[in-house]
């Protein structure tokens, strides 16, 4: 199967067939040869040329295999949130594309291609690495309709950031993308009737549902090219450490490492999405409901997940001692509890007020958050375009 991909992401082990443009811009290149070494992408990156046809049949890439830097050319050099937010739209949307090819792939009895999954991990990652949480908050707006899908790329996103808190490996790190990347793509072998349904499932069709970890790995083990952690993660996502789990009731270290992981982030962005039967949950209250589940998850995964999406995540709502209602806008690297936050209504007055931008981490405020607010209660329904209108510097 031939892909066309920018010469910025292409990696070694890729079989390049052919150039896009005309042969004067690579008289000395022919197609139809296999990257070998960093020294061939930064020859081809020294063409006047910008696109390459690659063949995915060809391309001997594993999922879990240490890639090289993608590209000299693609900076990992911290950014506003602003400034990565428009970048981590369109990565939001290639990663949607890729989902579908590879779960239709999936559903239709072809093996799945792990190059194109390697490709957007590594794409995720340096978003990632230039700033932390424009893509995770944006992977929590996603429709009903396309649910299972950007599902997959929100716990992919959150695989990576826990992944990296956890200090792992470059290795480890893409072996977690790749697995939050797969871990539902079992679903492909459940009935659409039960996949789609609007309505809460019956007992016989949640049974049926239960199947999907157990399909996915079928379907791993087909393609051949996946790790033994990813394939772990996969079968094993919805186990519990108490043992009350499915599909092998695992207890506590019996569930592996990667699993545990996976758990935390297939809820957390479960419960805050928006589904035709329920209402997401706000992400501030997710983690405050998820803390209270005694036996559910890994407590040390848990509390290094709170330090990868905060206490008070982007998009949560807050009060401020002050008075003031705004919205969490960004991080702070100092604490947990002192955010940036956009406030832009008077609880007193219940009136709107000129947004401004409180710096809770800054020694010269003396505000802070006295509790988190429901935006459905309050009637508003406007919170994402004010933290993704965000302007901060």
């Amino acid at each position: 199967m031939l892909k066309k991909i920018l010469t910025s992401e292409i990696s070694v082990g890729m079989h390049i067939h052919q150039f896009c443009g005309v042969w004067t811009n690579h008289p000395s290149w022919k197609g139809g040869f296999e990257i070998k070494d960093a020294q061939d992408i930064l020859r081809i990156q020294a063409l006047s040329v910008h696109e390459v046809w690659v063949d995915l049949s060809k391309t001997a890439v594993r999922a879990t295999a240490a890639q090289p830097a993608m590209a000299s050319s693609i900076s990992t050099s911290p950014v506003s949130l602003n400034e990565e937010l428009s970048e981590a739209r369109l990565i939001c949307g290639r990663a949607k594309t890729a989902v579908i090819s590879m779960f239709s792939d999936a559903r239709l009895g072809r093996a799945v291609n792990a190059l194109e999954g390697s490709l957007l991990v590594d794409e995720i990652t340096h978003s990632i690495l230039r700033h932390p949480h424009a893509l995770l908050s944006l992977a929590r707006l996603k429709t009903s309709d396309d649910y299972t899908y950007m599902h997959s790329v929100a716990v992919c996103i959150l695989m990576i950031a826990l992944a990296r808190q956890l200090q792992m490996s470059e290795q480890q790190v893409k072996e977690a993308g790749i697995a939050g990347l797969m871990h539902d793509v079992g679903k492909m072998m459940i009935c659409s009737s039960i996949l789609d349904k609007a309505g809460k499932l019956t007992f016989e069709e949640f049974e049926s549902m239960k199947n999907h970890p157990e399909e996915g790995l079928k379907i791993l083990e087909t393609a051949d090219c996946f790790s033994a952690e990813v394939m772990d993660v996969c079968l094993h996502h919805h186990e519990k450490v108490d043992g009350s789990g499915y599909p092998h009731a695992l207890i506590g270290d019996q569930i592996s490492l990667f699993a545990r992981m996976g758990a935390v982030c297939d809820v957390y962005d479960a419960v805050t999405s928006e589904r035709p039967y329920k209402k997401g949950w706000g992400p501030a209250h997710t983690i405050r409901e998820m803390a209270s589940w005694k036996g559910h998850f890994d407590e040390t995964v848990f509390r290094h997940f709170v330090k990868t999406v905060g206490i008070y995540p982007i998009g949560a709502l807050v009060s401020l001692e002050s008075g003031l209602l705004g919205v969490v806008i960004e991080q702070s690297g100092a604490s947990l509890i002192t955010p940036k936050v956009k406030v832009f209504l008077s609880m007193r007055s219940k009136k709107p007020i000129p947004h401004q931008i409180i710096d809770l981490a800054s020694t010269d405020e003396h505000d802070k958050i006295i509790q988190i607010e429901s935006a459905e209660e309050l009637g508003i329904t406007y919170v994402e375009e004010l933290w993704l209108g965000a302007s901060v510097s």
